[in-house]
Formats: structure tokens, C-alpha cells, sequence
């Protein structure tokens, strides 16, 4: 089997104090940084940042917080989970990548995506009636950028370019670029027409029932040409040393978090069966190293893939716990994981 890519992802949410309070974002961002440090040094692939802007995380500017994690590290795979290509200029998106690339010796990863808030359309004067065609036009623009030395592109949501080049280059080795997909079945074939690799962002329900997405990438990759690329899943979890213990410390932070966004959007109220019933069966990778373990190689196993990203934080929950749980899954869980995929785990 080749080998499997395991690296954790973070909105940079607010966590609270030693008095049970929400801390300040400056604080919050210096805590990340010890995170991403962490996770370097104990052997985790990957780190990625999610760009909101609202005031439940504190990731506004993900390239900046991982350009500082890039100088207190050396091996760790950089990236965003996910940038929000929509309201951004891709040329800009591009030369922050490129410049992160190069300052981190060919670390940068990023996942391009239109992410699941809306607050940045009206923060960058864009219009949501063009969700579509936003995100169709920019990461078309991303995608030339990255295999062509000089791009000619028009459209209607940005300015045209003329024989343009871009300033810093990447280097011959060039950059991997993901693409954050939900469900859809255009966007999985977007990604195979773009030539990019998929991040399948679980959040909910079976992992299973995405392998019909997968299918269709690999039919899309055949029918359009292109090289089949790596896969990856993108889900959130929490590990602490037992289960009882991971699903009680995360459990009221996942109520206030869902909490506060099934409000804004109308959703049923957040209840302790429907989370027991996400980690038991659903997408919440949420126990002791050992279930966790399982879980995700039964994941990987089930849908093929190549790459998992756990989230490891889920509303408020306090650094040191966070710590512990970023420690348990670079010393305990990804080894299990790469055991149990080689068929040397029991």
C-alpha cells in the first residue's frame, strides 16, 4: 500500500484560559505557532490552517501565521485547510505560496477552497450570487499560475492578464495544490480538470458513503486524461488517554461551537446522543490512540486514499488539552495507523 500521509488541521479557535474565559487572538496565534512546533518535532506530516473572519477563530491570515511556524520548524508539510480562493486575488494567493515555498525549502501545500462561511464576500466587496463563478474563475487563474511561465486569462470577476508573469517563481519541483471538496459531484470533476489533488472535507455521517466521489474521480481522471494524484480526507477528532475522556473534554466544546453556528443557520439543536452517535458511527474521530487508530485506517483502507488530516480542535478547548492530543497522535496514533495498514498491528 503507499504510503499514508497523516497531518492535523486547525481553525486557530479561540481557546479558553486557566479561568475558563476566551483568550485574546494574539494569544491564540502564539498557541498555534507551539502546536505546529510540536507536531513538527514529534513527526507529523502536515499542519493545516483554516482562514475565517470571525470571532470564534483567530486564523484571518494563514500564510502569515505559517511563514512564522516555517522558521521554528524543518520538515513539517505547510498548508491551509482551507484558503478561501473566492474572495481573494488568485495572482496574490499565488506569490504569498510561492514566497512561503521558497523561505521553507518546498513546504508549502496549500488547499484552495470556498469554505463553509460566508463572512469574507461582504469583508472583500464580492456579491454571493457569483459563488459559482468566483471560485471557477480563480482557481483556473491558480492552476495556469502554477504550470506557466507567463498567463494570458480573461474572465468577468477579475481583471484580465496579458502575457503576465509572476513574481517569485516556484522552483523546478514546483508546489502540490489541493482542492477542499464538500460533496459535490462538479466540484471533484473541477479538481480533475484543473489537474489538482482532492481534499474530501467528512464532517458528518459515514465516511463510507464519499467512496462514490472517489469513483468519480478516478473515472473523470481517465475520461479527461489526467494523471490519477493523491486523495485525501479532511475530518474532525479529538484523543485523550481514554475514550471516556476524549468524548467528555470535548463534548461542551463542540456544543457551544455547533451551538452558536446551528443558530446562525437554523439548525436543530446540538444534543450529547447526536454526538455520541458522531463518534460511535459518524465522522468524529474522537477516543483513546487506539480507537482513533482504527478508525482512521479503516477510513483509509475503506476510500483508498492517501492522505487523512484530523482537526483537532472543535470550539474552545484549552491549549494543554489540545497539546495532549496533538502529543497522542504523533507518538501513538500514527504509528498504529502505519501499523495497521502494513498488516503489523494485531
Amino acid at each position: 500500500m503507499t504510503q499514508i500521509s497523516l497531518g492535523l488541521d486547525t481553525f486557530g479557535d479561540v481557546t479558553l484560559g486557566p479561568d475558563g474565559q476566551p483568550q485574546a487572538m494574539d494569544r491564540v496565534l502564539r498557541e498555534v505557532l507551539d502546536q505546529a512546533t510540536l507536531a513538527d518535532e514529534i513527526g507529523i506530516d502536515f499542519i493545516g490552517l483554516g482562514e475565517h473572519h470571525r470571532a470564534d477563530f483567530a486564523i484571518s491570515a494563514p500564510e502569515i501565521v505559517l511563514a512564522a511556524i516555517a522558521g521554528r520548524t524543518s520538515r513539517i508539510k505547510l498548508g491551509t485547510a482551507v484558503t478561501v480562493l473566492s474572495t481573494d486575488d488568485p495572482v496574490r494567493v499565488f506569490q504569498r505560496f510561492s514566497t512561503l515555498n521558497a523561505l521553507s525549502g518546498g513546504r508549502a501545500e496549500p488547499i484552495l477552497g470556498r469554505g463553509s462561511f460566508t463572512e469574507s464576500y461582504p469583508l472583500f466587496g464580492h456579491d454571493l450570487n457569483e459563488y459559482e463563478q468566483l471560485f471557477e474563475e480563480r482557481l483556473e487563474i491558480f492552476a495556469r499560475l502554477l504550470r506557466e511561465p507567463r498567463v494570458t486569462w480573461s474572465g468577468k470577476t477579475r481583471s484580465p492578464l496579458q502575457d503576465q508573469q509572476v513574481f517569485p517563481p516556484l522552483g523546478p519541483e514546483g508546489m502540490t495544490v489541493w482542492v477542499g471538496v464538500g460533496g459535490s459531484p462538479e466540484s471533484v470533476v473541477r479538481v480533475v480538470r484543473q489537474d489538482l489533488q482532492l481534499m474530501l472535507a467528512i464532517i458528518g455521517g459515514d465516511a463510507q458513503r464519499f467512496a462514490p466521489y472517489i469513483d468519480l474521480y478516478q473515472r473523470a481522471c481517465a475520461q479527461l486524461g489526467r494523471t490519477q494524484r493523491p486523495v485525501g480526507v479532511h475530518s474532525p477528532g479529538f484523543i485523550a488517554e481514554t475514550d471516556e475522556k476524549a468524548q467528555e473534554i470535548l463534548w461542551p466544546h463542540y456544543a457551544d461551537m455547533f451551538g452558536r453556528i446551528g443558530r446562525e443557520r437554523g439548525w436543530p439543536p446540538v444534543t450529547k446522543d447526536r454526538y455520541l452517535s458522531e463518534v460511535h458511527h459518524g465522522a468524529l474521530y474522537v477516543g483513546s490512540p487506539e480507537t482513533v487508530a482504527r478508525k482512521i485506517a479503516k477510513t483509509v483502507r475503506g476510500l483508498g486514499i492517501q492522505r487523512f488530516d484530523m482537526k483537532y480542535s472543535t470550539g474552545p478547548v484549552p491549549h494543554a488539552d489540545l497539546m495532549t492530543c496533538i502529543r497522542l497522535y504523533g507518538e501513538k496514533v500514527i504509528p498504529m495507523v502505519r501499523d495497521l495498514l502494513t498488516g503489523t498491528a494485531p
